[in-house]
């Protein structure tokens, strides 16, 4: 009697009342099974993009430098050994550049991006490095033009070599070993995971390596002018001849300076005043430029050479072309 009076209580039949708690069961059971949500798509930073086509074109183009030198038995001099030291440096950053962006898309974790950073920091620190080392030998090459080429200044280019070398791997050590901030957040700098110690350590270095190599283009300038005058003086040439030759081998030297500078100066300076808390596009707008000094390299330092020009067209065509075999080197070829 009482489930005949619950029934019409409802007002609705009782295979009614059934299929309704047969729905609202299914309901319930349908709401605790999670929902398998898709995916999100793997979005890619433009910049990222950049750096890593910019890593690519610097492989390629000191890849070919590092295979002249290497396989040209001919270019073992001071000068070239420097030249192959900076390919090297430039074809690792690079390929560092190359498998940052591989592992930040495709391999996440904190231990690739610790062995990348490091990588990275320590090719990067080998080209400033060795384009300071090839400074002090175009300078050396200058001052003590008599005794050059001896085998003081042979083994001095080693140990350069080692230093420099010794020197970069340690630094790109220092994120691995654990100076890094990947246990506080608040000490990361703009390039994580350094921290704002390293990043700073980094830009004074490069400031200091910078005031170096200006000093001492200050003084190849006084040299070049000197030797340009003397041999002006030696044959009878023209002033409008040496104020040529002169001008041609002063704006060689400022443009390589001025280069070097505008490519590495502003993350360098950005690097001193930010942190991790700043706009990422900052960071990319300041780190692609001086990806670009080093695919300015091979061309500045390499392939304006007269012996790696022959070589490789040695290695192209298999012949060398008059005009690089009969043409003197003069003093604005510095």
């Amino acid at each position: 009697m009482n489930e005949d009076l619950k029934v019409n209580a409802s007002g609705l039949p009782r295979d009614h009342l059934e299929a309704g708690s047969a729905e609202n069961v299914s309901a319930a059971v349908s709401s605790q099974t999670p929902v398998v949500e898709p995916e999100p798509e793997l979005v890619v930073n433009p910049w990222d993009i950049v750096l890593c086509t910019s890593g690519t074109l610097i492989s390629c183009e000191n890849a070919v430098v590092v295979l002249i030198i290497f396989h040209n038995p001919s270019l073992r001099a001071p000068m070239f050994l420097l030249i192959g030291s900076l390919a090297l440096a430039d074809l690792l950053a690079g390929i560092g550049l190359v498998i940052n962006f591989v592992f930040a898309y495709l391999l996440q974790s904190e231990a690739t991006k610790l062995v990348t950073v490091g990588l990275i920091v320590a090719s990067f620190s080998a080209s400033v490095c060795s384009l300071l080392a090839i400074t002090v030998d175009r300078y050396l090459s200058l001052y003590y033009a008599l005794t050059y080429n001896s085998e003081r200044t042979v083994t001095f280019t080693y140990v350069m070599l080692v230093m420099l070398w010794g020197t970069s791997i340690c630094l790109g050590l220092l994120p691995v070993l654990g100076w890094n901030c990947l246990q506080d957040e608040s000490t990361c700098s703009v390039v994580r995971p350094l921290t704002k110690n390293n990043a700073a350590i980094l830009s004074v270095s490069f400031l200091f390596t910078f005031a170096l190599m200006l000093q001492l283009y200050v003084q190849i300038s006084k040299i070049v002018m000197r030797h340009a005058h003397q041999i002006a003086l030696q044959h009878h040439f023209l002033a409008t001849s040496h104020y040529v030759t002169t001008r041609k081998g002063v704006s060689t030297l400022a443009i390589i300076l001025g280069t070097f500078a505008a490519c590495w100066m502003p993350f360098t300076l950005y690097c001193l005043i930010a942190d991790s808390t700043y706009p990422s596009i900052y960071t990319y707008a300041t780190l692609l430029p001086a990806t670009y000094n080093s695919i300015i390299n091979p061309v500045i330092y390499a392939f304006r050479n007269q012996e790696i020009q022959k070589a490789l067209c040695l290695v192209c065509c298999g012949c060398v072309p008059s005009s690089l075999s009969q043409r003197a080197r003069s003093p604005s070829d510095v």
